[in-house]
């Protein structure tokens, strides 16, 4: 006979007693997407000052800048499985240990081997976070709100973007302009790498403020300490105790997750695992990161001072946090399938406006007045529609959309595809805009038109289901 629990708050939408609590929570854990969205950015700023004081090329300068994604990658790859291990707690203090030693590294280099080792170190420990948040906000967030909650990753990445612009843009103006004039012994590049430490600290102390999440307490035998937990998140009531042991039964019937797990009767790995590893390679296939690691260069290049160059990065930034917001809006409500889909058109457009605007001869080192607009306008609404659909649900989507049995092992590998495939895009852009900067956005105007078949045809909704319901 089924024994049927009554609803929950959690599951059937209604206000939850603890939402206050859940929301603290998921934003301290959404602190490593902070980290991720400042490291992103902060780079931007540096990026002519390296190429100057070490004198490298556009194809060295690109591994310089793209190498702390290496370190992603590897990161990524293993924090599922060491989550399992060691909890998901004690991994995001790892994180920000490794990051804030990598911010001091970096602010003060001995010389380009130097920097790239730290900006590996610093890397890794992003990468570790990209996966420990999304999984985190998932096991804790009540199912109804789980979507805007999961959300929270995202917009921390884009507010350390943006926080990351205006530190720079700060920086620059009391250099008098100088990426490399000098501010109390360092100079301003340094100072901008440096600062990164400050994030990196309240990360480590927030994840002391956390607790560690009910799936991974009741996989480890404690059961009290997950009720505990789980009275402050979803509310005391009649269902706690069977939620505990749903959690319990699917635990029961899975084993800890391998990367053998994931392997599929064809094209060597499970279905579902593939579409994670196609929706992480198109949210960055696009082209997304040139906005963040190379705007203001990109700017200069087509003849905009370095001080407006950085205005138009910081404007770029804001209008990512006004898109997230939206989708932090949206995604409990219209779903995360039709949000992508939206976004993949507006996306495909907009790259578009910017082919046409940049296949322009240039007049005195200048865009035409036309196309120079027409590449402003269409590369703030380019960040516009990737932030309010794609930004936000592949966050989502990674922590909710694989069966609980492989979802670490799943989360890892479609997580490093994601920076993997970010580094194809920053380590191939100087290179390719030095060819053709309207032939490169054409590249990523055809990923964008490529990944509306993939979302109409690959990928399933999963709003408003549980994570038990997975799989």
């Amino acid at each position: 006979m089924t024994h049927l629990r009554p609803p929950s708050p959690a599951v059937t939408g209604a206000r939850p007693p603890g939402l206050a609590h859940v929301v603290f929570v998921a934003a301290a854990a959404a602190m490593g997407g902070f980290l991720f969205g400042y490291d992103s950015s902060v780079i931007n700023g540096a990026v002519e000052a390296v190429r100057d004081r070490y004198d490298v090329g556009s194809a060295a300068l690109a591994q310089v800048i793209a190498i702390a994604l290496i370190g992603s990658a590897a990161g990524a790859t293993v924090a599922g499985r060491l989550a399992d291990r060691i909890g998901r707690i004690r991994c995001m203090r790892i994180a920000a240990a490794l990051f804030t030693v990598s911010s001091v590294g970096s602010a003060v280099p001995t010389g380009l081997w130097d920097l790239s080792l730290w900006r590996v170190v610093g890397g890794f420990g992003i990468g570790m976070a990209s996966v420990i948040g999304p999984a985190y906000i998932a096991e804790v967030a009540p199912p109804a709100h789980r979507g805007r909650l999961a959300a929270f990753q995202q917009a921390a990445i884009v507010i350390g973007i943006a926080v990351s612009q205006l530190v720079n843009w700060l920086l620059l103006t009391l250099a008098d302009g100088d990426q490399r004039g000098h501010l109390a012994g360092l100079e301003a590049w340094q100072w901008m790498l440096g600062v990164m430490v400050v994030p990196s600290l309240a990360y480590g102390a927030l994840s002391f403020a956390i607790p560690e999440s009910p799936r991974h307490l009741v996989a480890r035998g404690d059961t009290g300490a997950a009720r505990r937990v789980l009275a402050r998140l979803e509310g005391e009531g009649p269902g706690l105790d069977a939620r505990i042991e749903e959690i319990r039964a699917h635990l029961g019937r899975d084993r800890r997750s391998t990367f053998r797990d994931l392997r599929g009767r064809a094209a060597g790995l499970r279905g579902i695992v593939w579409v994670g590893i196609g929706l992480a390679l198109f949210q960055q296939l696009v082209g997304i990161n040139v906005a963040f690691y190379y705007s203001a260069t990109l700017w200069q290049s087509v003849g905009i001072d370095p001080g407006s160059s950085f205005l138009y990065s910081f404007t770029t930034s804001l209008v990512n946090i006004a898109g997230t917001v939206v989708a932090m809006l949206l995604v409990d409500r219209v779903g995360r399938k039709p949000l992508i889909l939206v976004g993949s058109a507006g996306m495909a457009l907009s790259l578009a406006c910017e082919t046409w605007a940049f296949s322009a001869d240039l007049v005195d080192g200048r865009l035409p007045h036309t196309q120079g607009l027409v590449a402003l306008i269409a590369a703030h609404v380019f960040v516009l529609c990737f932030a309010s659909s794609w930004g936000v649900v592949l966050w989502v989507m990674l922590g909710e959309m694989f069966p609980s049995g492989i979802r670490a092992a799943a989360l890892g590998v479609s997580s490093a595809a994601v920076w993997v495939a970010n580094w194809v895009i920053t380590a191939t852009f100087p290179s390719l805009s030095d060819w053709s900067l309207a032939g490169t956005y054409l590249i990523y105007t055809a990923f964008a038109l490529l990944s509306l078949p993939f979302a109409a045809l690959c990928v399933r909704e999963t709003r408003g289901r549980t994570l038990e319901e997975m799989g």
